[in-house]
């Protein structure tokens, strides 16, 4: 029996949209920039990132006026400054302009505020849209009564087919860019990158991950990742 050499693993580029100002947050300062165990949350992020060998160079999108960053521990050599946007969606077209697509043929978008995020995730996720050839998202199945209204319910919704989308997202550079580009210019509203590519008509990849990969938007949020942190270390 002759011995099989699995593929090489593309390149895959990170972007990480860092130019948000978390208003939920009522913090003095950008929610990516709060601190968490002694560490800001945008660099327990890239930690977590960077734990991938699959993934390559980080394309952080900061606001053009950012007077926190300098403070932030990075590896130069691995992370790249772009200008973000207005908007999660242009902060990641801005850096999907100087990824190009054939040097990495795969790009995965991550939340600068999900510092939880598990290294097995990520790899379970690289694995599945690879072996598909698709894009796909971390998500976590729905476990609450869903309900839809506003002051008082107007109906119960199915909750069997509902899905969290988290973060990271993963896919192909070219096909994602394009799909941005095409939303934007038809001012179409998204919220991140797999709606865009949904919009286009391409499949997105449903990747079951964990549910303690939260999103830090509320004071809250700091608390309860402090304590997964703490049960994790």
């Amino acid at each position: 029996m002759t011995n099989e050499l699995k593929p090489a693993t593309p390149a895959i580029a990170v972007i990480v949209p860092a130019a948000g100002v978390g208003k939920r947050m009522q913090a003095d300062k950008p929610k990516q920039y709060l601190v968490l165990h002694n560490k800001t949350i945008l660099e327990h992020s890239l930690a977590r990132l960077q734990q991938v060998t699959a993934l390559n160079k980080v394309w952080l999108a900061l606001a053009e006026d950012d007077p926190y960053i300098e403070q932030v521990n990075l590896d130069q050599s691995q992370v790249i400054k772009v200008k973000g946007g207005a908007e999660r969606m242009h902060s990641v077209i801005n850096a999907l302009q100087k990824i190009e697509p054939y040097k990495y043929p795969w790009v995965l978008v991550h939340d600068a505020a999900r510092p939880l995020v598990r290294k097995a995730d990520i790899e379970l996720l690289i694995e599945r849209c690879l072996a598909y050839g698709d894009g796909g998202v971390l998500a976590c199945r729905v476990r609450d009564t869903m309900k839809r209204g506003e002051l008082t319910v107007a109906h119960t919704v199915d909750r069997e087919h509902l899905w969290h989308a988290l973060t990271p997202q993963l896919f192909p550079t070219a096909l994602l860019k394009a799909a941005l580009e095409d939303a934007i210019e038809a001012g179409v509203h998204i919220t991140d990158e797999a709606s865009a590519m949904e919009w286009a008509g391409h499949p997105v990849l449903l990747v079951e991950g964990h549910n303690d990969n939260i999103k830090i938007t509320q004071p809250a949020d700091l608390a309860l990742a402090a304590f997964y942190l703490e049960q994790n270390s």
